[in-house]
């Protein structure tokens, strides 16, 4: 009975303690599987953790590289602009007299001139760069009397684009001597021709003048007004363009779109300029090229008199011979021309600028002369002398030189080298003295 009994005790003891080993058996599976499951989470976790630790760290070194490619490419701008004007007023006086694209149609070499104490601006047209001897250029290049002329222009130059690049120069003009070459031919027209204003046209001359500080808003008006009048130039700069209407519309709504994009307008400039000064840094380096054959007039200089053939003694008749009808024609052309509002507006320029002219008007060439009366002529030089006089400004017209092939080339209204002595005089004159006169020419 003990035995029976003590056997009982022991299978009961016996599942008793497997029971217990089983459940903590299964107890400690259970803890060892939370604890995997804890460790794989938290594996998860800081795995995750480190990639974005290690995608921010990646990051830095990006941000820093761009900025440091920034900072370079700002330095070497920089830097570059700052060589480029340093070889451009060091090379001024070797420059000066040539005739270049770079120089017509941007604003690095004419700016440097204007700096210079000894150099004198002389804008005209196509006579500047046409190889007659005596020309300005030439004459003054070893300065023979203490400064050189700096010639800007060429064919087709008008006061519109003269006053663009003036009023893209702005105070560097302050009390400056600058000569202004004016061919009568101009005011003989009733519109000037667009394919002469956009063969001259220059972005930076025209967007320094209307996103530029130097000339007030009603002028820039005025300004923006003559430019619209050539879409097809405009409508190469989109922002230049709508610049222009704006400032010629004058809404109030206009004006506040003009204030928004003034800043991107300061930014074009600015691009413009560096671009400017690395062509003439690439110029300078380079050691100057020729003037572009298409620069020049279409017809070769060799003979500069021009030789009359059998019948030229009945056509230089001709030219003694009035025609009433060619009077009241000349004089319609005359009132006509559109030329005399962009002059007016050169001289507003100039006025605002506060810089010192000397305005040369060429004489009436013989050609257009032919058949017209001196008292038709005459009205040309008087409403020149009245609106130089207006904004009390010296001229010179060269008109006891009137219809005189021996000072105009016949048919090209270019100086001979004769009519370039009688410029280069009063040019003289009008550099070295203080206060300047006009002086007096002569016909022999």
């Amino acid at each position: 009975m003990y035995l029976c009994n003590l056997s009982i005790l022991h299978r009961v003891n016996r599942s008793s303690f497997q029971r217990i080993v089983l459940i903590v058996l299964v107890y400690e599976l259970f803890q060892q599987s939370k604890s995997v499951w804890k460790s794989l989470h938290r594996a998860q976790y800081y795995r995750m953790f480190m990639i974005r630790r290690a995608t921010a760290r990646s990051s830095a070194p990006h941000l820093s590289s761009a900025l440091i490619a920034c900072a370079l490419a700002v330095a070497i701008f920089c830097g570059g602009r700052l060589l480029a004007i340093y070889l451009e007023e060091r090379t001024i006086h070797t420059t000066a007299p040539r005739d270049f694209f770079i120089k017509n149609q941007g604003l690095a070499f004419e700016r440097a001139a204007a700096r210079s104490p000894d150099i004198l601006l002389l804008y005209g047209s196509s006579e500047l760069i046409d190889p007659i001897p005596n020309r300005a250029s030439d004459f003054f290049s070893r300065e023979p009397t203490g400064f050189e002329v700096c010639p800007v222009g060429k064919a087709g130059t008008t006061s519109l684009i003269i006053l663009q690049k003036l009023g893209a120069l702005g105070s560097e003009l302050r009390g400056r001597k600058i000569a202004i070459s004016l061919s009568a031919s101009s005011f003989l027209v009733p519109t000037l021709k667009p394919e002469f204003y956009d063969g001259n046209f220059s972005l930076p001359a025209a967007s320094g003048t209307l996103f530029g500080n130097a000339l007030d808003s009603s002028l820039k008006t005025d300004i923006a007004k003559r430019m619209l009048q050539f879409p097809d130039t405009l409508g190469k700069d989109g922002l230049l363009q709508l610049a222009a209407s704006c400032l010629a519309s004058g809404r109030p709504l206009d004006r506040i779109i003009l204030m928004a994009m003034w800043p991107l307008g300061k930014l074009q400039n600015t691009i413009l300029d560096l671009q400017d000064h690395f062509e003439a840094l690439i110029y300078i380096l380079g050691g100057g090229k020729p003037v572009p054959d298409w620069l020049r007039p279409v017809h070769p200089h060799k003979v500069h008199v021009r030789k009359a053939p059998d019948g030229d003694d009945q056509q230089t008749e001709s030219f003694d011979t009035i025609r009433p009808a060619r009077d009241a024609a000349f004089r319609a052309r005359i009132t006509a021309a559109s030329e005399w509002t962009d002059l007016e507006l050169l001289f507003r320029t100039l006025a605002e600028l506060k810089a010192e002219p000397l305005i040369l008007s060429m004489p009436i060439d013989a050609y257009a002369a032919r058949g017209v009366s001196p008292s038709a002529r005459e009205v040309y030089y008087e409403r020149m002398r009245e609106l130089a006089q207006r904004y009390d400004f010296p001229v010179i017209e060269f008109e006891q030189h009137d219809a005189d092939p021996a000072f105009l080339i016949a048919h090209r209204e270019h100086p001979t080298p004769r009519g370039w002595m009688v410029y280069n005089r009063a040019l003289d004159d009008f550099f070295r003295k203080t206060k300047w006169r006009i002086p007096k020419t002569t016909s022999n």
